[in-house]
């Protein structure tokens, strides 16, 4: 009995600790670059909670190329971790998706995104809560704002999940990239509490949602 309390002790913290609390006070200001896409690549932006988790998951799917965490959506330029955890600066922990789009849609990768997280969550994501955790979909063209429009209709008409979807569908600015250490850090740091607790069972939800659309290596994992 006293095994089965600790373990549920155990799940219960690792369960309760933030992605913020995870990265273990680092001041890195080390930040990575942000590539300009292939000549035969198209970029789409998402931020849908910890990017971390979100940023494996994306990576995961044929086609994709590679994933930049960074942040966007708010007004302060170049911010550091610390300052958008702060929630002064108005953006949210994002990704950056270089894909190439005679392998994978807009389409398929903006729905992989709604299976990502959990889109319904508003200004949270599990332990994770504030504005800077939110949900968004960001739109480059008038045809991908309708594409997400007529997602998020068909998902919320499916019942998938039990509430409506409250992620932002807004136009895309900017995204500044961020630190390196953020920058894939869930195949670095696999030990992590938060990663196994938080992080694993989001990318276990997207590879059982799509997995038609993953990588050879990531199916039936």
């Amino acid at each position: 009995m006293r095994l089965i309390k600790n373990s549920l002790l155990a799940a219960s913290l690792m369960l309760a600790m933030g992605c913020a609390d995870a990265q273990n006070g680092s001041q890195s200001t080390d930040f990575a670059k942000l590539p300009k896409p292939a000549t035969n690549e198209k970029v789409a932006t998402f931020a849908g909670g910890c990017f971390w988790s979100l940023s494996e998951g994306l990576s995961e799917l044929k086609g994709v190329d590679k994933v930049v965490s960074g942040y966007a959506g708010g007004t302060t330029k170049n911010p550091t971790y610390q300052q958008v955890s702060s929630r002064n600066t108005g953006h949210a922990e994002s990704v950056q998706v270089y894909y190439d789009p005679k392998v994978v849609s807009y389409a398929e990768l903006a729905k992989s995104f709604f299976y990502a997280h959990n889109p319904t969550e508003l200004n949270r994501q599990g332990p994770d809560e504030g504005t800077d955790y939110r949900s968004i979909a960001f739109y480059r063209t008038p045809e991908e704002k309708a594409t997400l429009d007529k997602i998020i209709q068909e998902i919320n008409q499916s019942h998938h999940y039990p509430d409506k979807i409250v992620t932002q569908v807004v136009p895309y600015k900017v995204l500044y990239p961020a630190e390196k250490y953020h920058q894939g850090y869930y195949r670095v740091h696999p030990e992590s509490r938060y990663i196994q607790g938080v992080s694993e069972p989001k990318v276990e939800k997207l590879r059982a949602n799509r997995q038609a659309y993953l990588k050879p290596q990531f199916k039936n994992k």
